[in-house]
């Protein structure tokens, strides 16, 4: 397909969004808004924004704040306030979607809730992401990323067998939530495009994160059994897992029998293909420690460059453990464009799904506290 030239904002170019949210899974939400070309206007309170002042700080401003709302528009409003509110109801009306991450009946109290805003914009999308949801026993427990991570199961699906229940090294609750809720703005405005109507979306950071754990969900709706930690490997499959070499670790990846062929022949072990330990790949996760020792003596002598080029060579899915400073270094994450000069000239991330036609990593603007008052208040007359 011919790519189009010109400087496309991209897909959502002409949307405008309405940002009640505050530090990070609604603030994700909107900056992928923002990233593929939607207007968004993030209402802050006088104090601003929590995360601008969370450090870590780059020439005065929050870096977490800056990753989180790039591409936004900044209006102070006191929304306890009669004259904040009636400026947030007529910003309302002009817009396509609303977002807000305040505790569930929070939004109601401030005069900004669904009902209150779809009234005077009946087309309106309008997302609340909460911790566990607008319903349901839990709806008025506060959570943090750390919460969610407990109480859905992922800290005890994560880290060694023998070791303790074991946080994501991310605050993936969050993350995730922010991310389904972008895609579910995108699914509502479809419906809006058919029906003509608009809707109230509900989103729970527990249900999010809990939706994304099929391979345990699966094992216990399956067999009934409470799957737990098992380290660094696949709790279904073997060889699929994290390996000693003699200068650090790599991943080894192999899910079927033709690539367990080509491992075996590639560490000097061919005779692991007729052992009955390893037969199968149910065999060889129920014999995995026995298997690992035959890998890491092979890898234990050699560096993790020689294991990478040897079994990359074999078409074995192998890569090193790389850093953080590392994979953002990378030549294939330069290439890729994922992190353009912030306004600030400070990296900050752009989405990663690339369209034909929308030119990336343009410098994303980072909005001082108040920047767009004036300018949108007065549109507003």
């Amino acid at each position: 397909m011919e790519a189009v030239s010109g400087n496309v904002q991209g897909p959502l170019e002409g949307l405008r969004v309405l940002d009640f949210t505050r530090v990070l899974a609604g603030p994700f939400a909107t900056a992928l808004l923002a990233d593929i070309g939607a207007e968004v206007i993030k209402v802050e309170p006088p104090q601003g924004d929590e995360y601008r002042h969370i450090g870590p700080f780059v020439e005065g401003e929050s870096a977490l704040f800056m990753s989180a709302n790039r591409g936004k528009r900044s209006v102070v409003l006191d929304l306890k306030s009669p004259e904040g509110r009636d400026a947030a109801l007529r910003l309302a009306r002009t817009v396509d979607v609303v977002v807000e991450n305040f505790r569930p009946g929070v939004a109601d109290k401030l005069g900004i809730g669904y009902a209150a805003l779809s009234e005077v914009n009946p087309k309106l999308i309008y997302l609340s992401i909460s911790g566990f949801g607008q319903t349901g026993p839990m709806r008025d427990r506060p959570a943090y990323d750390i919460i969610v991570q407990a109480t859905s199961s992922l800290m005890s699906l994560t880290g060694h067998p023998d070791g303790p229940p074991t946080m994501v090294g991310e605050a993936i609750g969050d993350l995730i939530a922010g991310l389904y809720g972008s895609w579910a703005v995108t699914s509502a405005l479809w419906q809006r495009e058919c029906s003509g109507r608009g809707c109230h979306i509900d989103l729970a950071m527990f249900d999010a994160l809990l939706s994304l754990l099929p391979t345990g969900a699966c094992r216990h709706f399956a067999s009934g059994e409470v799957p737990g930690r098992v380290g660094n490997r696949h709790p279904l499959s073997a060889p699929f897992g994290v390996y000693q070499t003699a200068d650090g670790h790599v991943a080894i990846a192999v899910l079927n029998e033709r690539l367990f062929e080509r491992l075996a022949q590639a560490i000097e072990r061919p005779g692991l293909v007729q052992d009955p330990r390893f037969r199968t790949d149910a065999d060889r996760s129920a014999n995995e420690p026995a298997l690992r020792d035959h890998i890491e003596a092979w890898s234990g002598r050699r560096t993790s460059a020689d294991v990478e080029g040897v079994l990359s060579a074999a078409g074995i899915p192998v890569a090193p453990i790389q850093n953080l400073a590392e994979a953002i270094n990378s030549d294939q994450t330069r290439h890729r464009q994922l992190f353009p000069e912030g306004s600030l000239g400070f990296p900050v991330p752009e989405q990663p799904a690339h369209f034909s036609g929308t030119i990336r990593g343009r410098s994303a603007p980072v909005p001082a506290l108040g920047e767009h008052t004036d300018a949108i208040l007065a549109d507003l007359g």
